[in-house]
């Protein structure tokens, strides 16, 4: 890069070889070589090490940018390949279309064995039994836990919903007259308790006033075995033994207490569709589960009625619930694995997989209040009547 350096090393080298020169040309050619070679410099040559800067304000904010960034990876999930906690549950009705578990916000599980409805106190442990009905009216087939966490409405077999008191442990009123046989499935949406039955009707009760009957949903030709109202409580998702699932939208309604039309007539699944769940991170998305002859997941924009997806889960759907804190949906199997499975959303990717249940696993109910050691659901399966507290943190 030297160029003056290099146009006399080329050029006046060779002259000298060629002519001899005078003395006085001879003395020019030493000195303009003196010259040369003294100021003679290398582009990007490596030096010492350049001094430390003085402090400003870019040394403090990058500073302050290294202090912020985190000092360690995120910690690995721990989710535990076992229940934490398991309870005693004979007679435990082993009915794929019933509803036989709840867990209410005052962190409180109830329980339906046989004709009797049992408490279980996750804060102390302790049980308690608040009803046991007469063999002509039960077993009792559905329960929900009102949104106050201290009411408590009880489906029975002979058509009846009893709301309780369960702090004070006494009945307030029987709702009768909406259906002819069993009441499956039941579903709160603030004052108003929806009650789903056999004969295929889908009733909104009032439970305020005395003539409780507001609105009737006909749609389904067969038992109403899953019934979840949206987070918005506007729209209402319905499944049943006749594969059908609806969406109602309540502002549809007719004003004479009549039967209502549906928003969307969904008929892709091919089995009963009882495991329902409102996404709460996407107020439009519902994800469904389809029973032996299905065997899938779907997933429903309930704006335009669109499915976005379906999954073969290679086994029935029992009951699905989503990650409040992740995008997360768990579901529940019947035979050939009875597991549970946690997927990540949208890819539907399995997170992990709970292995080792002899039969379905056919109720989940996720903790609405605090939770008791970080243990965020509970899970029911039927082997010889018991209930496992599973540690899966949603």
């Amino acid at each position: 890069m030297d160029f003056d350096m290099a146009h006399y090393l080329l050029t006046e080298g060779r002259k000298e070889k060629v002519t001899p020169c005078s003395p006085s040309k001879e003395a020019y050619r030493k000195c303009l070589a003196e010259t040369l070679l003294s100021n003679r410099t290398r582009i990007l040559a490596f030096k010492s090490k350049p001094h430390a800067p003085n402090q400003g304000i870019f040394s403090e904010v990058f500073s302050d940018g290294a202090s912020r960034l985190p000092k360690s990876a995120k910690p690995r999930r721990y989710i535990p390949q076992s229940a934490e906690r398991t309870l005693d549950a004979p007679e435990l009705v082993d009915d794929y279309y019933l509803n036989l578990l709840d867990w209410g916000s005052n962190n409180v599980l109830s329980i339906a064995l046989g004709s009797t409805v049992y408490l279980w106190d996750a804060s102390n442990g302790s049980t308690s039994e608040l009803i046991s009905v007469d063999d002509e009216v039960g077993p009792v087939t559905s329960i929900s836990w009102a949104p106050d966490g201290r009411h408590i409405a009880i489906g029975l077999n002979n058509s009846d919903v009893q709301l309780w008191d369960s702090t004070a442990a006494c009945l307030l009123r029987t709702l009768r007259g909406g259906h002819r046989s069993r009441v499956g499935s039941l579903a709160w949406n603030d004052h108003i308790l929806t009650t789903g039955g056999m004969d295929g009707l889908i009733i909104n009760n009032d439970v305020r006033v005395r003539s409780h009957i507001v609105e009737t949903y006909r749609g389904h030709q067969q038992e109403v075995c899953g019934l979840k109202w949206s987070g918005s409580g506007q729209l209402l998702a319905s499944g049943g033994n006749d594969n059908l699932l609806h969406i109602w939208d309540r502002s549809m309604t007719s004003p004479s207490g009549g039967a209502n039309q549906w928003l969307h007539r969904l008929e892709d699944h091919t089995a009963a569709v009882k495991a329902l769940a409102w996404c709460p991170f996407q107020s439009n998305l519902l994800a469904s589960g389809g029973g032996g002859g299905d065997r899938c997941i779907k997933f429903w924009n309930t704006q335009t009625g669109a499915r976005l997806n379906s999954i073969d889960t290679g086994s029935p759907v029992c009951s699905l619930l989503w990650n409040k804190k992740e995008r997360e949906l768990l579901s529940s199997h019947g035979p050939t694995q009875n597991q549970l499975t946690l997927w990540k959303y949208p890819s539907m990717v399995k997170v992990t997989e709970l292995t080792g249940h002899t039969s379905r696993v056919l109720f989940m109910s996720q903790v609405r209040g605090p939770p008791i050691d970080l243990h965020c659901f509970c899970v029911c399966y039927y082997v010889r009547g018991v209930i496992c507290l599973c540690g899966i943190c949603l």
